[in-house]
């Protein structure tokens, strides 16, 4: 992990952090056809000093052999946003009734508010590899809510309410630069390609955790997409 310190800020100076793809913790079941890599603290891999970023607690890289899936299982007081890089993503929960199908280029986000129960599949005849983020809510219970926003253009925020974020969408030509949001959180996870940022170089998998975000960008090596978290200054709870 890279850590280093610029200038300016509310909170005496920005701070970039930066964790590379090949420290993500293992998970998955690699007979069963599920590869995975958590970011942060998660399951037998508890670090008490990576437990979160702002409302961000999980950002996990997950590749599912064709077949392969996660069971019926429950959560609460959650908001799982997913962003499909290859393959078909088959969801479907008890709760809410919804069966969908997610593709590349889709945002779906499920609230899990006071309880649901879903599943996660690759139903198709490729490789499925996706993204999955958790973020902590701003407040607890409620119903269960459940969106996908197809084929999102690249630039449009796409907001979660209920934990005060929004995230961003940057597909980037080699060369090509782009802004950072102004925030006193930004999380930036490589998606694909490679990219810079205050002269250091992130490959797919990486990510940085940047506190006082101001005036930064980035900037392609080649074709790149990335995802942005944009986030308030303090912890949604915790």
């Amino acid at each position: 992990m890279a850590r280093w310190a610029g200038t300016g800020g509310d909170y005496g100076g920005r701070v970039i952090h930066v964790h590379r793809g090949d420290e993500r913790y293992p998970g998955g079941d690699v007979a069963a056809g599920i590869e995975t890599r958590h970011a942060f603290s998660f399951g037998p891999h508890y670090d008490p000093d990576n437990l979160r970023f702002g409302a961000l607690i999980a950002c996990n890289e997950e590749r599912l052999a064709p077949g392969a899936g996660f069971d019926e299982h429950p959560h609460r007081d959650t908001e799982i946003v997913t962003w499909v890089v290859e393959g078909e993503l088959t969801h479907r929960d008890s709760t809410t009734g919804h069966e969908t199908v997610v593709r590349p280029g889709d945002v779906q986000r499920l609230s899990a508010a006071g309880g649901v129960r879903h599943e996660e599949r690759n139903d198709g005849a490729a490789p499925l590899r996706f993204v999955q983020m958790w973020l902590a809510p701003t407040g607890f219970g409620g119903e269960p809510e459940y969106e996908v926003v197809r084929g999102i253009a690249d630039g449009t925020p796409y907001a979660v309410p209920g934990a005060a974020a929004l995230l961003h969408l940057r597909r980037l030509a080699d060369g090509a630069r782009s802004a950072l949001p102004d925030a006193p959180r930004v999380y930036v996870h490589v998606v694909r390609g490679a990219v810079r940022l205050a002269g250091e170089r992130l490959a797919a998998g990486d990510a940085a955790r940047i506190t006082d975000a101001a005036d930064l960008e980035l900037a392609a090596e080649g074709d790149a997409e990335c995802l942005m978290w944009e986030m308030p200054g303090e912890p949604s709870y915790g």
